[in-house]
């Protein structure tokens, strides 16, 4: 479609990379900085297809995409290259050598630079989390837990957050490299182990699956004298009867640091009295498999709780979760989708102790928290997240995890219920953005050309900007102007509060378009508003948009 107001001879440069710049017939003879650092800058083009350029000194495009250099799936890539760039005399690859390297890796570097990983536009989206890893920060509430003395010596001040995606992308700010243990973190873990190995049957002969309503360590069953669900101790303890548990660590972390405190197992063990009486209630009760040794499965629950991770290692945990159970660095299997399925439903109902309701309420993912101040957090087919910060609310959950937690959903459409189609307000980061605008722009300014004043209805109403431009600074009032559809016009500066006077890229404004083509039934509409018209007013006049819009349904 064309507006008339396009008919005029305009003279618009274009600016494009000729493909004559490079011939890929050539011998393509990449050039490295210095001898010093021979993974200089790498051009990355194979079987004539330019991928981008991708500097391994500074691995800044790298990092853009969200991967890393150590990356396990690009290990055979990272090993070739070292090994071939030693073989050359003069820092350099031609063709053939260049494609011997990435050959093994190509699908997973063409899905990186081509943005076709679950979030496309990986640094703005890493920007919003840096955002609201700072204001998380600043908040000083909550007390560190100071029953044992591992967990007391940790400083209030730290503070981490963790991401990895299904895609393996990542992202850390913070203190993310200081190792800290998991407590009730691992219960989610186990608990998935335990249905991987057995079965949910099995499982839930010893366990049930509702929020207890109770607090975490109560002496207390439900009415068929089991634990009400895995993510309480008592629930936790009999689960831990049915496992073997450190080589699934490991899988799940995709061999990323997972270590083990023996002195805050000790500690645990010495502090246990609660514990240890639960143990014994649910022997009486005959909770555990025959032939279980109570203590020593007492001995290996306080040995879960003890195992250490990073902030790092713990969200490529939670990313195996959120891809239903294959570790997303390594690309192993390591839980059975009914495994991950029922561990989530779990964890979103019953995983932040006495504040699952209101997690599950306003944040609406699964996340189990634990008192050492970490919150693993889950979204589905999406990512997985871990935060940590010692200090506790009166709960026992993270105060700046749990403020990070609030406002991730708050910015993102993440919650489980969210409209993902008409939640406008909310940003999508596993949309592209630059397609998302084009279409935006596109579908507004068709609107305006047709004069389709419902579908401009729609567009506000979903809170879409209704002053987006073109290529040509071109807005939606400028196009009504130009067909001379007056009822556009008329709801776009009175419903919508759009500025009058937006200039295109050749200073015209949407009075001179409706002068030019002769509306003067525009020009009449237009000169009367300019008159009430003040810029300074603009935005407060935007904030009651909404209400005028409901004035014109």
């Amino acid at each position: 479609w064309e507006s008339k107001s396009n008919v005029r001879t305009r003279h618009v440069p274009h600016k494009f990379l000729p493909r004559s710049i490079m011939s890929l017939s050539a011998p393509l003879v990449l050039h490295f900085r210095s001898p010093g650092s021979r993974l200089g800058a790498l051009l990355i083009c194979c079987q004539g297809f330019l991928i981008t350029a991708l500097p391994f000194s500074s691995v800044q495009a790298l990092k853009a995409t969200g991967l890393r250099t150590g990356d396990p799936r690009l290990k055979e890539c990272m090993e070739m290259l070292k090994v071939t760039l030693k073989t050359t005399s003069d820092g350099a690859l031609d063709r053939h050598l260049f494609k011997k390297c990435v050959q093994s890796n190509i699908v997973l570097l063409t899905q990186a630079f081509r943005k076709k990983f679950v979030i496309p536009d990986f640094q703005p989206f890493c920007a919003h989390m840096d955002e609201l890893y700072d204001n998380a920060k600043n908040l000083s509430g909550g007390q560190v837990a100071d029953y044992i003395p591992q967990l007391a010596r940790f400083s209030p001040d730290l503070w981490a957050v963790a991401l990895c995606t299904v895609d393996g992308q990542r992202h850390t700010v913070g203190d993310t490299k200081v190792p800290f243990c998991l407590q009730s973190c691992v219960k989610p873990l186990k608990y998935a182990i335990a249905v991987h190995d057995h079965g949910t049957e099995y499982v839930h002969r010893f366990i049930g699956k509702e929020p207890s309503g109770l607090r975490f360590n109560k002496l207390f069953l439900n009415e068929d004298d089991k634990p009400h669900n895995p993510m309480v101790n008592a629930g936790a303890i009999v689960c831990t009867s049915l496992i073997k548990v450190m080589n699934f660590m490991n899988k799940l972390a995709g061999n990323e640091y997972v270590g083990f405190s023996n002195a805050t197992f000790q500690s645990e063990r010495e502090s246990g009295d609660r514990n240890f009486a639960i143990g014994y209630y649910l022997k009486e009760k005959k909770c555990f498999p025959e032939g279980t040794d109570m203590t020593a499965i007492l001995d290996f629950y306080f040995q879960l709780c003890s195992i250490e991770v990073t902030c790092e290692s713990a969200s490529v945990m939670a990313a195996t979760l959120a891809n239903g159970g294959f570790c997303p660095i390594t690309g192993e299997r390591v839980l059975s989708p009914e495994a991950v399925r029922n561990t989530l439903s779990l964890m979103h109902s019953c995983g932040m102790y006495d504040f699952s309701g209101q997690f599950a309420f306003h944040v609406g993912l699964p996340a189990k928290s634990g008192v050492a101040g970490g919150i693993l957090l889950v979204v589905p087919n999406v990512m997985g997240v871990m935060c940590w910060s010692p200090p506790l609310d009166k709960l026992g959950n993270s105060v700046r995890g749990i403020q990070f937690c609030t406002d991730l959903v708050s910015l993102f459409n993440f919650h489980n219920y969210d409209n993902l189609r008409h939640f406008a307000k909310k940003l999508d980061p596993r949309r592209e953005g630059g397609d998302q605008r084009v279409k935006s722009v596109i579908n507004l300014l068709f609107a305006a050309y047709t004069g389709d004043v419902s579908a401009l209805r729609r567009f506000a109403l979903s809170s879409m900007d209704m002053e987006q431009r073109d290529y040509d600074s071109r807005t939606a009032l400028h196009v009504a102007a130009a067909e001379g559809h007056a009822e556009v016009v008329r709801f776009l500066l009175e419903a919508c509060k759009v500025n009058p006077v937006p200039r295109d890229r050749w200073g015209n404004t949407p009075m001179d378009e409706a002068v030019h083509f002769g509306h003067h039934d525009v020009v009449t509409i237009l000169r009367d508003y300019h008159t009430q018209y003040s810029p300074q007013e603009t935005a407060a006049n935007k904030e009651n948009a909404e209400q005028n819009l409901d004035g014109l349904l």
